[in-house]
């Protein structure tokens, strides 16, 4: 017997006795578990989607991080906590976490919280499978396949591909390596070192994981081409086309373009057709970055920002962030119908792709990604889907459409937020919004009517970050800010919770304005 492993005695059927090591009964206590289980999910329901989502609230608790990791008591102990204790800190994760889904949050691209959607994703959980073969997830297999067939199709695409990814950025990343591949087969066996130096092309204001998936892959991100913006941030095609001609001209081989349908600071959708006829006259790949403004394509009223979209070689699109679908849900589309998906990424492991099941292999999907688990994304887009229809997600759309832009709903006046903000005293539009993102400057009375002061832009830079602090340390709401090429700290609101009313908007200037009209 070895030391220090304790073996309890007990009776056999024939009434002798012999020694056992636990491993005739449970190693868990399903009875005990269960009823954590229901007490932890009624504080999910009380603190985390009650309060989370009361208005009379705070948004956050602000602590410094080694007063909160006090708090917590983070460390990881020898021996296990009775339930009492257990329950008592799920109570102070939710109470020390910040609520996104409260209506004065706007500091993300992604707010709100869904309650058919939360469903889901408890279910996704609970039902702990990887989404990688059909023998052991049939049901979100298929599902998947309807989920993604049904986003093709708002795209405009009648067939196709496509896979969900942990994210925006990895959608970005899939798609230069497909772009890749699909230039270069050999590639994928010889690497960048049996390739031409490549050059691959996107907008001054396209998202940082263009650069990081450069670097992630081997191209470089010497090799990444910036492409110059109009004034609201557009990519400008005759810039693009300069830019790929001074590429060819100094040896780079060109193979992939990134357009941007929703920057994701100003909210610009560049000009896809133009594009497309450029990526086409040069055989380039073109990949549309929509992870932001996709779910603009549920909207007629507004979908034509995107016009021309049916001509890109492939779509990343982030169902969580505008439609409140809940991290993360990120899709990544294909126009490709010949398997370009699986010949790139596929590695066919034997012990779960096996080639002689009983099934249909074809609904073996995982092998279309670099990933080996993936956890199941399309359920709590599916059942929202169900619950409220492509109409009522359209719905959704054009409510934060009606916030920012041109209204269609009669209890909102057209263009709110933004007349809002210029017909308030101290608030001053960063330029018109095309989108939903409403940038803009507070300018406190000590700086009004002080344009032309030297110090003037550096000083009125120092009002974003000090308004942000006081509205963390209050607890009473957040809301994102950042400089922007040459323009100093300005925030920048986005409405994506179907909760918000127009008095959450009024408390967001009126707080704005309270909280600087010192500074």
């Amino acid at each position: 017997m070895s030391q220090g492993v304790t073996v309890t005695p007990w009776v056999t059927g024939s009434g002798v006795m012999a020694e056992s090591d636990g491993l005739e009964r449970p190693g868990l206590d399903k009875a005990a578990g269960e009823e954590f289980l229901r007490e932890a999910l009624q504080i999910l329901l009380d603190e985390a989607v009650r309060k989370g989502t009361d208005v009379t609230e705070k948004v956050c608790e602000w602590k410094e991080p080694a007063e909160l990791r006090e708090l917590l008591d983070l460390e990881l102990p020898s021996r296990g906590e009775p339930p009492e204790r257990l329950l008592e800190r799920c109570r102070a994760v939710i109470r020390h976490s910040v609520r996104t889904g409260h209506p004065h949050f706007f500091n993300q691209l992604f707010s709100g919280l869904d309650h058919h959607s939360l469903a889901g994703r408890l279910i996704t959980e609970a039902l702990n499978t990887s989404q990688y073969t059909y023998e052991i997830a049939p049901v979100f297999v298929l599902m998947e396949e309807v989920v993604l067939a049904k986003l093709r199709e708002l795209v405009g695409w009648s067939s196709g591909d496509g896979i969900f990814s942990p994210g925006g950025s990895i959608s970005n990343m899939y798609a230069m390596n497909v772009a890749r591949f699909h230039r270069f087969p050999e590639s994928r066996q010889k690497g960048n070192w049996a390739l031409p130096r490549l050059a691959l092309f996107a907008s001054q204001e396209c998202h940082y994981s263009i650069q990081k998936g450069a670097a992630f892959l081997g191209i470089g991100t010497d090799n990444v081409r910036l492409v110059a913006t109009d004034q609201g941030g557009k990519m400008v095609p005759e810039e693009l086309e300069k830019e790929i001609q001074r590429a060819k001209a100094e040896g780079a081989e060109p193979f992939f373009v990134c357009a941007t349908c929703g920057t994701t600071v100003l909210g610009a959708f560049d000009p896809l057709g133009s594009i497309a006829d450029i990526c086409q006259r040069h055989g380039l790949w073109l990949h549309v970055d929509a992870a932001w403004g996709g779910s603009v394509l549920l909207s007629q009223k507004h979908r034509h920002l995107l016009a021309g979209i049916e001509r890109a070689d492939s779509v990343a699109w982030n169902p969580h962030k505008m439609l409140a679908v809940g991290l993360q849900c990120s899709a990544f589309l294909l126009r490709d119908t010949s398997g370009l998906l699986q010949r790139c990424h596929g590695a066919g492991a034997t012990y779960l792709f096996q080639r002689d099941k009983f099934y249909d292999i074809a609904y073996d999907t995982g092998d279309k990604t670099p990933q080996c688990g993936r956890r199941v994304d399309c359920l709590k887009l599916w059942l929202l889907w169900k619950a409220v229809g492509t109409q009522g997600l359209a719905r959704r759309v054009e409510r934060a459409f009606a916030f920012t832009r041109t209204s269609t709903l009669p209890s909102v006046p057209p263009r709110y937020l933004a007349e809002e903000v210029k017909r308030r005293d101290g608030f001053q539009l960063v330029l018109e919004p095309e989108f939903i993102n409403l940038c803009f400057w507070f300018v406190p009375p000590s700086l009004r009517g002080k344009e032309g002061c030297p110090d003037y832009w550096p000083r009125l830079g120092k009002v974003a970050p000090a308004i942000k602090e006081r509205m963390m340390r209050k607890g009473s709401m957040m809301v994102g800010y950042q400089p922007h090429g040459a323009r100093v700290n300005f925030f920048r609101q986005v409405v994506t919770n179907p909760l918000v009313t127009r008095d959450h908007l009024d408390f967001f200037l009126d707080e704005i304005e309270r909280l600087g009209r010192d500074l």
